[in-house]
């Protein structure tokens, strides 16, 4: 049975400098594991993120995604006062988590090698664009703009030469919110033998870049990278979207030559295909891919996407439905595991998929997205502040 009160990362603190994706999401994450996420926002507007859109009752899409079962502080530190409530909480916290422009944690007095001679078991991770170090140090860095520089956008769209395509979510700071997160964890592991903490640096381009590792090394030595080719693979084939008689449109995968076989028998019902000398092999069929597809919309256009789906799952051919958001929302297969929960907001109750690693020892925390700020006086009630310093705190915005 599982453990509703036992989280692993109960009792660690971590407070957490942050805006947009990459470290919120490695801190949203760390908290589903029990850690309380002290999220410290600039008074008056918090996480620009707050404003990237109204789609979830008024309130933003990223924002909820990436800050709920978070605790909203909010200080100015440009000024000192903020800077010694800053100090007190760092003194009780376990981590520092901090994605701010590059060098404003150094200039603010919050480097690692700063911090670690007053607070030596604080655990320092920096997200940034680039990494410490290095020409492109003091570049600003965007998701798509890194997804520009990393090469995603250089194998992703269409085959023509404006058919460039980004990637519809925000890979590159997802990729380094997967790293920050998994460093902190091994961290956290390391202080438990060392008693000290460490450094964590994580650069959204290195993260990207070790997700390109497959045409990377397709390219390696000069060699061509993988063309574009849209939603197919660039180098199997058949493995792509196809339209079906009734509209919809099914992906399909084939790995090997059983599996090809298996697809002209069974799928196509064209048996002559497997002995075709233009369809012999993986390279020859990506060669001739241009009359395979031909061939295969001429099936398929006589099929629905459910007949299509039933003769792939016979063969049995790996495929997949093309799913909009909103059939995403109502997907067969998560409903069966039922692995949608509500949480609480501002705006109310909203729902929320329950995080992927499901630990058959304890249920993960799912708590409320903070309001702007609706943590700050608990916080400094907790510090040892008295409501009428909070006050004057607060009629000079400075939390």
């Amino acid at each position: 049975m599982k453990n509703k009160s036992n989280l692993p990362l109960e009792g660690v603190t971590i407070v957490s400098l942050e805006h947009a994706i990459a470290a919120p999401f490695c801190t949203r994450q760390l908290a589903d594991l029990g850690a309380r996420v002290i999220k410290v926002e600039r008074p008056g507007t918090g996480d620009f993120a707050r404003a990237y859109d109204q789609r979830v009752k008024g309130l933003a899409s990223h924002f909820v995604w990436t800050n709920r079962s978070k605790e909203s502080v909010c200080l100015d530190l440009k000024k000192e006062e903020a800077r010694n409530i800053l100090d007190k909480i760092l003194d009780k916290a376990d981590i520092l988590v901090q994605n701010l422009a590059p060098g404003a944690a150094r200039r603010m007095g919050l480097s690692f090698e700063a911090l670690h001679e007053r607070f030596p078991q604080l655990i320092v991770c920096n997200i940034s664009g680039y990494g410490e170090g290095g020409p492109y140090e003091q570049k600003k860095a965007y998701d798509l703009l890194i997804q520009s520089e990393g090469g995603f956008l250089s194998v992703t769209g269409g085959p023509g030469e404006g058919e460039l395509a980004k990637a519809g979510c925000s890979i590159a700071d997802i990729a380094a919110g997967m790293y920050a997160y998994t460093g902190i964890l091994s961290a956290l592991l390391l202080r438990n033998k060392t008693g000290e903490g460490s450094r964590v640096d994580v650069s959204m381009l290195e993260s990207l870049v070790e997700w390109m590792s497959y045409p990377l090394y397709y390219a390696h030595d000069g060699a061509p990278q993988p063309p574009r080719a849209g939603a197919a693979h660039a180098t199997i084939y058949p493995y792509g979207p196809f339209p079906t008689g009734d509209g919809h449109t099914v992906m399909l995968g084939l790995q090997n030559e059983r599996e090809w076989e298996l697809f002209c028998k069974k799928v196509l019902c064209m048996s002559e295909l497997v002995t075709d000398e233009r369809y012999v092999s993986n390279s020859k069929r990506s060669e001739h891919r241009s009359d395979l597809r031909d061939t295969i919309i001429s099936v398929f256009s006589q099929l629905t996407a459910d007949e299509v789906i039933e003769r792939l799952d016979s063969a049995p051919i790996a495929n997949a439905r093309v799913n909009t958001m909103a059939e995403v929302w109502d997907h067969p297969q998560l409903k069966a595991r039922e692995r949608w929960c509500n949480i609480e907001s501002p705006s109310g109750t909203i729902p929320a998929l329950l995080p992927p690693a499901n630990n058959s020892a304890f249920n993960p925390q799912m708590g409320p997205v903070p309001a702007l700020g609706e943590h700050s006086e608990k916080v400094l009630l907790e510090l040892g502040y008295t409501p009428e310093y909070f006050n004057f705190l607060r009629s000079n915005q400075i939390v």
